[in-house]
C-alpha cells in the first residue's frame, strides 16, 4: 500500500514538474530570456518541451491562420454566417477550441476591424481572442494577421494613419520615408493587437498590365525596390511585429490576378535572379520573420506546372535550401484560385508538403484541417515535419514576446492617428506627387481659371472639386461610371465648353477603352487636358498628347490632398516616376515647377 501511494505521489509532482513550462507567467516558468541563460539553448529546450507535450492534433492546428465573422470572440450576429461560410465553427471562441490554429487574419469584410476604425472594438477582440488561446490546455499565443500594406491595400484606416502606399513611396526615392511609414503602420497595428503583417510587398512591378500588384509594388527597379524593402522590413521588426515579404518569388510580371486565374511568370533564370527575387535575397539578408509564397507558376524553377505555393523545387529547394532562409514560409490565402488546381482537401496538404509552414486561410477550415490530419496519420507526412514547422512558428512567437504578453492593453490605442503620425503620411504623399508633362506650364492653376473636373467616381473628381473650391477655385465636376457611357461622355464634353481648363481623373485607364474614349472626346474641345493619374500611372500610355499630366499612385484621401496642393503650387512637385511609362516617360522622369 505504502509503495503504491510512493508512486502515485511521484507521478503526481512528474506531472506538475512538465506542466509548468506550459503557461507563460505562471508561478515556477522559468524565462528563457532572464539574465544567465544562454538564451539559444534555453529557447531551444523550452520550444521542445512545448512540442513535447502537444498532441498531433494541437501541432496541426498551429500551421492554420484562418478568418473568423464577427466582431466580438463569441458575436452571436455572425453565427450563420460562419457555419455557412465554412470556418470551422460559428464564431472566433469554438473554432479556436475546436482546431487549436496557429492564428487568424482579420478583415473589414469581417468586421473584424471596421471602416472607420473603431479602435476599442479591434483592440478588444484581439485580447478576447488571445485570452481564449491562452486558456486551452496548451496555452499558446495567436498570431492575430492582416494586410496592411499603406495605399490601396490598408485594413486600418480612418481615424487611423493612412498613408500613399508603395509605388508613392518609390516616387520619392527616400528609405527614411519607406521605415517611417513602416514604423508607423507597425505602432497602429499594434494598438488594435495585431502582430504580424502580410507586409511589405518585395514583387517588382515591370507589367503595366498587372492587375493584382501595380501600385503595392514599390516600383520596376530590383535595386530599388530592395532599398525600401530591407528599409521596411527593419522598422517593421524593430517595433515587434512580424513582416513578410510578399509574394515569393516574385509577382511583378503577371497579367492574370491570381485570386481569379493562375498566372504564368516566363522569366529566364538570370532575370529571375537579377530581378524578380533579388528584393527577395536581400529581405532574407535582413532578417526577414516571413516570406508568402505566390500562387504562378514559374517554369524556370519548376517545370511541373505547379504554382509556387504548392511547389517544393520552389519552397524548399530554392527558398530553403538555396537561399538560406531560416523564417516562415507563408501560403498566400489558399481560397484564391491560383492555388486550386488540386482537390480542396488536397490544398494544404501539397501546400506543406511543398515546404509552407503556415497555411492561410483555407476557404472551408474544417476540410483542410482533417485533411492535414490524415495526412500525418497515414504518414503521408512525418511528424519530424510537422515538428519543424511548428517549432519555427513557436519560435517566433517566442521571438516577438507573445509568450511573455500576448495582450494589448486598451491604452496603446492612443497611438492610432496623431497629429505627428498624420503629418508624416501627408509629407510622404507631397514628395511623392509626380508631374510627367506640362506643356507650356498649365500647371499650377491659376484661380482666374474656371476648372471643369470629370471622371469615374473612383477618381474622385467630386472631391478635387470640393478641395479646390475650398482653396478660392471656380470648379464644377461631372463624375461618370467606372467605364463612362457614351451618353455620359457627350455629358463631360457638353459641360466642358465653358471652362478655360479640364482635369480628367483616371482610374487605370491603360485598361480601360472608355476611360480612353472619355479623355480624347474631351481632347476634341480644344481646350487644355491636365490628366491625374489616381491609381496606376501608366495611363499616359493611351493618350500620350495631353497637355499636363500627373500621377498620385493611389484613391486614398491622403493622395488626392496631396495631389491638389501640386495643383495650386503649394507644393511644388518632386516626385520621380518609379516605372517606366512605354513610349513616354522613363523610370526616373519628374518635373517641378
Amino acid at each position: 500500500m505504502k509503495k503504491n501511494r510512493l508512486f502515485s505521489i511521484v507521478a503526481i509532482i512528474s506531472l506538475l514538474c512538465l506542466c509548468l513550462p506550459f503557461s507563460a507567467g505562471a508561478a515556477g516558468w522559468q524565462d528563457p530570456t532572464k539574465p544567465g541563460w544562454k538564451e539559444g539553448e534555453a529557447k531551444n529546450g523550452w520550444i521542445q518541451s512545448k512540442l513535447q507535450h502537444m498532441t498531433l492534433e494541437e501541432k496541426i492546428g498551429q500551421l492554420f491562420i484562418v478568418h473568423v465573422y464577427g466582431k466580438t470572440p463569441t458575436d452571436p450576429n455572425y453565427e450563420a454566417t460562419n457555419l455557412n461560410g465554412n470556418r470551422g465553427g460559428k464564431n472566433f471562441k469554438e473554432v479556436i477550441e475546436k482546431y487549436h490554429v496557429g492564428g487568424v487574419i482579420y478583415f473589414n469584410w469581417t468586421d473584424n476591424v471596421l471602416t472607420p476604425l473603431d479602435a476599442t472594438q479591434t483592440n478588444t477582440l484581439s485580447n478576447g481572442i488571445q485570452k481564449i488561446a491562452m486558456d486551452q490546455r496548451m496555452p499558446i499565443p495567436l498570431f492575430v494577421s492582416t494586410d496592411q500594406e499603406g495605399g490601396i491595400v490598408q485594413r486600418l484606416v480612418n481615424p487611423g494613419t493612412v498613408f500613399p502606399g508603395n509605388m508613392a513611396l518609390g516616387a520619392t526615392r527616400s528609405s527614411q520615408f519607406a521605415a517611417d511609414s513602416a514604423a508607423i503602420l507597425a505602432t497602429e497595428l499594434k494598438g488594435i493587437g495585431v502582430n504580424m503583417n502580410f507586409a511589405p510587398v518585395a514583387d517588382v512591378n515591370v507589367n503595366p498590365a498587372n492587375p493584382v500588384i501595380g501600385v503595392r509594388s514599390f516600383g520596376e527597379d530590383p535595386g530599388l525596390v530592395s532599398e525600401l524593402t530591407v528599409a521596411q522590413v527593419g522598422a517593421y521588426q524593430d517595433n515587434k511585429l512580424i513582416a513578410t515579404a510578399k509574394h515569393f518569388p516574385g509577382h511583378g510580371d503577371t497579367a492574370v490576378d491570381s485570386h481569379y486565374g493562375l498566372p504564368i511568370i516566363t522569366h529566364d533564370l538570370e532575370t529571375l535572379h537579377n530581378v524578380d527575387l533579388k528584393p527577395f535575397k536581400a529581405a532574407i539578408d535582413a532578417g526577414i520573420d516571413a516570406i508568402m509564397t505566390a500562387h504562378i507558376v514559374v517554369p524556370a524553377l519548376d517545370p511541373s506546372g505547379l504554382p509556387a505555393t504548392l511547389s517544393k523545387p520552389i519552397l524548399t529547394d530554392l527558398l530553403r535550401s538555396e537561399l538560406g532562409f531560416k523564417g516562415l514560409i507563408i501560403t498566400d490565402s489558399l481560397g484564391m484560385s491560383g492555388a486550386n488546381v488540386v482537390p480542396a482537401d488536397r490544398v494544404a496538404v501539397e501546400a506543406f508538403k511543398a515546404g509552407a509552414d503556415i497555411l492561410l486561410n483555407p476557404p472551408n477550415v474544417e476540410a483542410a484541417y482533417n485533411g492535414m490530419l490524415a495526412a500525418a496519420q497515414s504518414g503521408e507526412i512525418s511528424e519530424k515535419r510537422i515538428d519543424e514547422s511548428v517549432y519555427r512558428i513557436l519560435e517566433y512567437k517566442f521571438k516577438r514576446g507573445l509568450f511573455d504578453n500576448p495582450y494589448t492593453p486598451e491604452s496603446a490605442i492612443g497611438n492610432i492617428g496623431t497629429a505627428e503620425h498624420l503629418a508624416a503620411a501627408d509629407e510622404i504623399a507631397n514628395k511623392s506627387i509626380t508631374l510627367v508633362k506640362n506643356e507650356n506650364n498649365l500647371l499650377p492653376l491659376k484661380n482666374t481659371d474656371k476648372i471643369f473636373i470629370t471622371g469615374p467616381s473612383t477618381g474622385k473628381p467630386d472631391m478635387l472639386s470640393g478641395l479646390l473650391k475650398n482653396k478660392g477655385f471656380n470648379t464644377s465636376f461631372y463624375a461618370t461610371t467606372a467605364s463612362p457611357t457614351a451618353a455620359q461622355i457627350n455629358n463631360a464634353v457638353a459641360s466642358a465648353q465653358q471652362a478655360d481648363k479640364i482635369i480628367v481623373t483616371t482610374y487605370t485607364a491603360n485598361t480601360n477603352a472608355a476611360q480612353q474614349n472619355l479623355v480624347k472626346a474631351l481632347q476634341g474641345t480644344g481646350k487644355p487636358i491636365i490628366v491625374a493619374a489616381i491609381r496606376n500611372p501608366y495611363d499616359l500610355m493611351s493618350f500620350p498628347n495631353v497637355n499636363a499630366y500627373l500621377a498620385t499612385y493611389g484613391d486614398r484621401d491622403v493622395s488626392v490632398n496631396a495631389l491638389v496642393r501640386v495643383l495650386t503650387g503649394e507644393v511644388n512637385p518632386s516626385g520621380k516616376l518609379p516605372v517606366t511609362i512605354p513610349g513616354v516617360a522613363k523610370f526616373g522622369d519628374g518635373l517641378s515647377y
